[in-house]
């Protein structure tokens, strides 16, 4: 198109979309497409929880209202994430995180309606690796499913050092520990802190659990 001066005119910039406009895989960082499979006795939670995790951008691939059929469905579906109820017939969310974690370990985000430290414990030593208390809202899923992700990334490089899962998970613990030592000491973030522990490993070519040991035994002297 030319102007009345015969000098071509340049098109303007298209307006930009707001966010809100966006196609939901284009919003916040699900642009990877999660496949994730979702686990609660109640439909009407279940309904709720798609809904929010598809305006995110996720993908659900699957749904269980019970913990014996979410370890089927994760052994067949094979999802990125899991996101599970803790009070579940057949299997509690606990249980069925053991057992999956057992056979096609995968990042596993809790929902539960309680705060009970006792029972956040029973869970990590499951290999539950973020948890939400309900009620929730939508923009806290998305920072929980990254933080599990993060989390099992960290599982992954410990069991390629280690083998054995459960040595993994005990080793984590002394990982976890050292890694708060290390936010509490420089103010870095959790994935920093796991580096850091990661890098002295490869150092001084000594298991990140030895390395880990020595963090928590210098800040108890």
């Amino acid at each position: 198109m030319t102007t009345s001066s015969g000098r071509p005119r340049k098109d303007s910039a298209p307006p930009r979309q707001s966010s809100a406009g966006r196609p939901p895989r284009e919003r916040g960082r699900a642009t990877r497409r999660l496949r994730l499979l979702i686990a609660d006795d109640e439909a009407l939670i279940r309904m709720g929880l798609r809904a929010m995790l598809e305006e995110q951008g996720y993908q659900v691939v699957g749904e269980a209202g019970d913990g014996r059929r979410t370890v089927e469905l994760a052994r067949a579906l094979k999802p990125h994430a899991i996101l599970l109820d803790i009070k579940m017939p057949e299997m509690d969310g606990i249980e069925a995180t053991g057992a999956i974690m057992a056979e096609n370990p995968v990042p596993i985000v809790l929902l539960t309606a309680y705060s009970d430290r006792d029972l956040v414990e029973r869970a990590k030593e499951a290999g539950v690796l973020a948890y939400l208390v309900k009620p929730f809202k939508e923009a806290d899923l998305a920072p929980a499913l990254e933080m599990a992700m993060a989390r099992f990334a960290e599982i992954q490089a410990l069991r390629k050092e280690i083998g054995d899962l459960r040595e993994t998970l005990e080793t984590r613990k002394v990982v976890e520990r050292a890694k708060g030592i290390l936010i509490r000491r420089h103010g870095i973030g959790e994935e920093e802190a796991f580096l850091r522990i990661q890098k002295q490993s490869r150092n001084l070519r000594k298991p990140m659990r030895e390395v880990a040991q020595a963090i928590i035994l210098a800040e108890s002297i």
